[in-house]
């Protein structure tokens, strides 16, 4: 399917992309931070790393535009892009992760909605200011990822992959007793020996979220996890108006608080963000109780479909939990790997070149931090990409 995109103008950037008989016209615009925070809380397709206050600070030395996409008149989709300046001022990278964003994402033409909005970024990042336009997209919980099929076949090149792309979906639309009979039998057992440990969960609210990062502090010592993770946005998610505020659950033991987790609930995928226990979480398997009651409240008061439990690390300890609770009715699917575009060659280069730099230094402090620090070390295989993928 081919697309043609018309000139972009300022303040109110317009793009026409047509296929036939079913053109689209789009009218893109670039907003302020707050304001597209205050406008994506009502997407489908919603998720925490196209807030501006998670990227801005998890990534303070890069510029952030956040377009939003109108039709009609009515907003479609948005996706926040991030200006990457390159070593040795060689150039800028235009990156967007997890986006672009449908507003709804069952539209008939959502497809075709997205890749008019794919275009318009290319336009405008790619030919217009000659960057190199890279996209991250989710793990999709069909087995196929049309969306990185779609870019594929629109010139988009296959780049970077995650070192452990898994991501660990579970269904949220189902009965108590759909979800007990989904889950594996050592976690359904393990959870039933939690219901036996006079346990109580609470949704709490966000002014408690000091005794959480005492809690995460405690654990992380205590496991001797490397912490990867974007904790330090953790302020700025928490003063998000609803319903962008991550929420907060505690597992309470004789009134002491054993467990916790932080849960971002907009859109149609809710997503596992922080868990914390302290050492007397572990017998009492508060984890498997914690999850339990988070997702029947995700389940019961938000409209996700489906309960993201995020990666492993590598770590075979929490791919078992993981899957466990995934179960026969949810999915494991990969992050597929960043497809990459340009109309210029040097942007191209440079742009390639700088990931790959990146990729070596990662892999690098990664090997150093596993042979010279006492933290636990990855256990589980690295995953190999499908060959319908290539």
């Amino acid at each position: 399917m081919s697309y043609i995109a018309g000139e972009m103008m300022e303040p109110m950037r317009a793009a026409n992309a047509a296929a036939g008989t079913h053109g689209i016209v789009l009218a893109a615009r670039q907003v302020s931070g707050a304001e597209w925070d205050s406008l994506i809380g009502g997407f489908d397709e919603v998720c925490q790393e196209q807030m501006h206050a998670f990227a801005s600070t998890r990534w303070p030395g890069v510029g952030q535009e956040p377009v939003v996409f109108r039709r009609g008149g009515a907003i479609v989709g948005g996706a926040l892009v991030m200006i990457q300046p390159l070593p040795l001022r060689s150039g800028k990278m235009a990156v967007v992760k997890w986006a672009p964003m449908l507003a709804s994402a069952n539209t008939p033409d959502a497809g075709t909605l997205r890749a008019a909005m794919v275009e318009c970024l290319v336009k405008d990042y790619a030919e217009k200011r000659g960057m190199m336009l890279s996209v991250l997209l989710h793990a999709s919980p069909s087995e196929i990822n049309k969306g990185y099929l779609a870019l594929r076949e629109r010139g988009f090149k296959r780049g970077s992959t995650l070192l452990f792309p898994n991501r660990y979906l579970v269904n949220l639309r189902l009965s108590d007793d759909e979800l007990r009979k989904s889950f594996h039998q050592t976690w359904r057992r393990q959870l039933n020996k939690a219901e036996k440990s006079g346990l109580e969960f609470e949704r709490v609210e966000a002014g408690e979220i000091d005794a959480f990062k005492t809690l995460y502090a405690s654990m992380t010592e205590r496991k001797q996890f490397p912490d990867h993770s974007a904790y330090e946005t953790l302020d700025a998610l928490m003063a998000l108006d609803e319903p962008l505020r991550p929420e907060l659950f505690f597992v309470r033991h004789e009134g002491e608080t054993v467990a916790g987790a932080l849960v971002f609930k907009a859109g149609e995928r809710a997503v596992y963000l922080y868990g914390a226990t302290n050492d007397k979480a572990l017998p009492l398997r508060a984890g498997y109780f914690l999850h339990w009651h988070a997702i029947r409240w995700l389940r019961d008061h938000t409209r996700a479909q489906w309960y993201d439990l995020g990666g492993t690390d590598g770590f075979h300890g929490l791919h078992q939990f993981k899957t466990g609770m995934v179960g026969t009715a949810g999915v494991i699917r990969p992050v597929p790997p960043v497809l990459n575009y340009a109309t210029s060659p040097w942007a191209g280069f440079v742009g390639n070149a700088a990931f790959a730099a990146r990729d070596v230094i990662q892999h690098t402090r990664r090997r150093i931090d596993w042979l010279m620090s006492s933290k636990a070390r990855p256990d589980q295989a690295p995953h190999v990409w499908d060959a319908y993928l290539e």
